[in-house]
């Protein structure tokens, strides 16, 4: 199998099933000699992992990491970085009846008709359980970003039917994790709750939108043909498991502008080139213009219900499929932290393919 690697200069490779005996990874290309905080990377865990809350499922995962190699006295030795954290709660007595009959919006199909075999506990490696490893990557390049003064945040702007219209400059993003549904904005954030149980009840699952800020990226990152910045940070959330929609600043909306209301006209402020409005996101030309990149992501509906559905088996037999085990109503607010981390992967692989650019 392919495609378990992620980056070019500072690269990810990640391991592991949903209920195998562990999910893993190995970090390249980090620098050497950055003081890393252990504690941080436990703590973005954290804010993946199943449990946390009554809006989530109830697998019961520590999700502990145990650094293999690569640090010295809390110091990146600029070797490969192995991690590696155990599966201690999975059940896959739940998947047993899926070993003839196809899932829904799952992976199950595809994956058997491209490789022959398909792990039916849990999906294997085509479930978000392998998120866990991306989320380590992405703590130890967070730690990177942060010494050259660059930020990266993610908040659920809507959930279902219930949608935060207000401008993330508007927000004040450090009260995310203030809710269980990371919704920077109480009253929302508690109208997703109540929709999350009401939809739980009815045996049913719901999507929603991320949004991610990146702040104090330095002008220059990307490229202008195939390794936009842009370009770059789409591949990098829309390999997210869920995943159905990526856009950046003005997105979607910017076709409904005329070109004088889009351009985003150059100004001096404080002495400094900038620009009157920020409907590029950040990005022009695929380059980073030094203003904040924003985007969002859009997350699917859940596959897996609670709920009766119809499949058909390997036979093509028309089957009923009954829903049972431990899964998410809505992951959108266990996502925050795997989009975050997507993108400081990729703004810390461009940081570094940057100094390369110059002589």
């Amino acid at each position: 199998m392919a495609g378990n690697i992620f980056g070019k200069i500072l690269t990810l490779s990640t391991f592991g099933e949903s209920h195998g005996e562990a999910i893993g990874g190995i970090l390249d290309g980090m620098p050497a000699g950055l003081e890393i905080d252990l504690g941080l990377i436990q703590r973005e865990l954290n804010r993946r992992k199943p449990g946390q809350s009554t809006v989530v499922t109830s697998r019961n995962e520590t999700d502990e990491v145990d650094i293999l190699s690569g640090l010295l006295d809390g110091k990146t030795l600029g070797t490969p970085i192995a991690f590696l954290v155990k599966n201690i709660d999975h059940k896959s007595i739940d998947y047993f009846h899926l070993a003839t009959a196809y899932r829904p919006s799952h992976a199950d199909f595809t994956y058997e008709e491209k490789y022959g075999v398909r792990d039916i506990a849990g999906g294997g490696r085509s479930s978000a359980r392998e998120t866990v490893a991306r989320v380590i990557g992405g703590a130890f390049a967070k730690q990177l970003l942060t010494k050259n003064n660059i930020s990266v945040s993610a908040y659920v702007n809507s959930i279902g039917t219930v949608s935060l219209d207000i401008p993330y400059i508007d927000l004040v993003l450090s009260g995310t994790e203030d809710s269980i549904v990371r919704c920077p904005d109480k009253t929302m954030s508690e109208k997703m709750i109540e929709l999350i149980n009401q939809t739980k009840n009815k045996g049913d699952t719901l999507g929603g939108e991320i949004t991610c800020v990146i702040k104090g990226v330095p002008t220059g990152l990307g490229e202008p043909v195939f390794n936009k910045l842009n370009a770059a940070l789409s591949h990098a959330i829309m390999s997210i498991n869920a995943v159905k929609g990526f856009e950046i600043g003005s997105g979607f909306e910017a076709s409904k502008m005329l070109g004088s209301e889009h351009n985003d006209l150059f100004i001096m402020k404080d002495g400094i080139l900038g620009t009157q409005t920020n409907n590029s996101g950040g990005i022009q030309g695929g380059i980073s213009n030094g203003n904040d990149i924003y985007f969002k992501s859009a997350f699917k509906p859940v596959s897996t219900l609670m709920m009766d559905q119809k499949t058909v088996d390997k036979d093509g037999n028309q089957v009923i499929l009954k829903g049972k085990g431990r899964h998410d109503v809505c992951v959108v607010p266990r996502a925050v932290p795997i989009v975050e981390a997507m993108a400081t992967l990729v703004i810390a692989d461009h940081l570094l393919l940057n100094r390369l650019s110059k002589i």
